[in-house]
This record gives C-alpha cells, structure tokens and sequence, in this order.
C-alpha cells in the first residue's frame, strides 16, 4: 500500500469515476484502475461496487476512504513541518475558496500577499463548500474559506460578515421596501445558487422557519446570470450585500433581507490538528489586516 494508490482510491470516490480521478491525479485511467485493484487485492475485499457508470463504496470501502483521507492529511502535515525549515523564502500557499464572493475579498489580498513574498507558489482550489470541506479534511488544501457555522473538526478566523439583500425585479410590486422578510416573498418565485452552496441551505432554513416553502425557478453558480434572471423578471434571488452592490444596475432593486441567521459570515478554516507552515499563517495576518481595513462598519 503506498500513498499514490491511496490517493488514485480517494480520487475515484471524491470525483465520481475512473476518469474523472485520472485527470486530478494526472495518471491514466488504466493506472488508477490498477491502483483500486490493487488496493482491494492488499485489503482482501472489494472496496467499490461498480454500477455500470456509477462507483458506490462498499462498507469496506466507507472504512478504507476515511482512513485513506486521514493518512493522506498526515503526509501533507510531515512535508508541511518539514517545510517550515525553509521559512517563507520558499513554500506553497495552498488555500481553498468559493465561487462566490472570493473575487471581491481575496484579489487584493493576492496582490498584496504576491509583493511580499515573491518566492512562495500559491496553489487555488475553487469548490462549493461540500468539496472544501473535504479537500480540507484530506489535508489537500492548508486554509478554506467556508461559510458559519463551520464543524467543530476546524479552527478557523473571520474573515466577513454580510448581511443577504433580495435582488428584485425593479418593476416588482415589493421594490420599493427598505426591508423584507420570506413572508413578504411567499408568493414570489427564488432563483438559487447551484446544489452545493452553503448559501442555499441558509435561506433553505430561514424559509422553512418562517412556514414559506418557497418555488425555485432557477439554479446557477455565477452571479451576473442570476443577477440577469432577475432583471428579466425570473424571481428574485439573494445575495451578500457586497456582492449586491457590486452587480447592481438599472433593472434590479436590492433590499435588506430582515431574516435572523441569514448573513454571509465567511471565515478562514483549517484542521485543528493540523500544522499550518508559514505560507498560510502568513496569509492569515494578511487576512486580519485586510479585515480592519474593509469593516464595513468604518
């Protein structure tokens, strides 16, 4: 058993196929075929049940993911610690962010954070929060960047905190509200981020709290469509206010969404026993500067 099969075996699980895992790990389909034949001959038993297209894990194989993902993390943590010897002359910065958000929070950042250490690689990883997660977990990515409430396996440091506008057609009988609630917006239809953003779940939640069950019309991961829904009269969708504010224009009316646990609270995360080399701390105090100097409060 050596780490690259264990790798090419977390890769079929993660990405959903042979195929698909190849191209992560850079290897031939036929190679990580082997690799997860090799992994079930060492183990004695199969760890994946191959449904035409389709891979699901066998118990063993639930077992062999959670192991392989923990010794995994490990390796990146040795290299890591060994790593530290070079101080920041040298390194990688490898950090995770959403599809959402992370233009407008982290640009500057990379700028600032290239000027000072010119000799550290940085490696970007963009997932919804689901795919972070895990990519944290494995030890893949040093820091995330995940929405709140964030699980008590990671430590982690804010970052932002947004509160949710609706994004409403101008001409909607409700745009000219200082603030709204999902029980004004029952009747109306919702356009939603795609399945795996934690966004989604918030207003989920905030709905169902409210007794709303609301009627999604559409779905999309990039911001400027949804916003171009809504102005054709689609639904009305919701978003930080930064990001509201950046992508207004004529034909939408944005709105305080006056909902209680609704806000993009974004924050920094990292495996509480993992060790972070000093790319990443580095990034951190980057982060807590950046904080002051964008509190939306100043």
């Amino acid at each position: 058993m050596n780490l690259r099969t264990l790798r090419a075996f977390v890769e079929v699980v993660r990405q959903g196929g042979f195929s698909q895992a190849a191209e992560v790990v850079a290897l031939t389909q036929s190679t990580v075929s082997k690799a997860v034949k090799t992994l079930e001959d060492e183990l004695g038993t199969p760890l994946l049940n191959r449904l035409g297209h389709r891979n699901e894990l066998t118990a063993a194989g639930e077992i062999a993911y959670r192991r392989a993902l923990v010794l995994l993390a490990e390796h990146n943590d040795l290299v890591a610690e060994i790593n530290d010897l070079r101080g920041l002359k040298r390194g990688v910065l490898r950090i995770g962010l959403p599809p959402v958000g992370c233009g407008v929070l982290f640009a500057t950042m990379f700028a600032t954070y290239r000027s000072r250490y010119p000799d550290i690689d940085i490696e970007l990883t963009e997932y919804g929060s689901k795919k972070l997660r895990e990519c944290l977990e494995a030890g893949e990515v040093d820091l995330a960047a995940l929405l709140l409430p964030i699980d008590e396996d990671f430590d982690y440091q804010p970052v932002r905190n947004e509160p949710l506008m609706a994004v409403l057609p101008i001409d909607h009988p409700l745009a000219g509200r200082g603030r709204i609630d999902f029980t004004d917006l029952a009747d109306s239809a919702f356009i939603l981020f795609e399945a795996g953003f934690a966004l989604n779940a918030k207003i989920l939640a905030a709905c169902e709290r409210k007794g709303v069950t609301p009627r999604v019309t559409a779905r999309s991961g990039q911001i400027d469509f949804i916003v171009d829904l809504v102005a054709a009269g689609l639904g009305v969708a919701f978003l930080p206010r930064m990001l509201a504010h950046k992508h207004q224009h004529a034909g939408i009316a944005l709105i305080t969404l006056d909902e209680p646990h609704t806000d993009w609270h974004i924050a920094l995360a990292w495996r509480a026993s993992a060790h972070l080399p000093p790319a990443a701390l580095a990034w951190l105090e980057l982060a807590k500067e950046h904080a002051v100097s964008t509190d939306p409060a100043v």
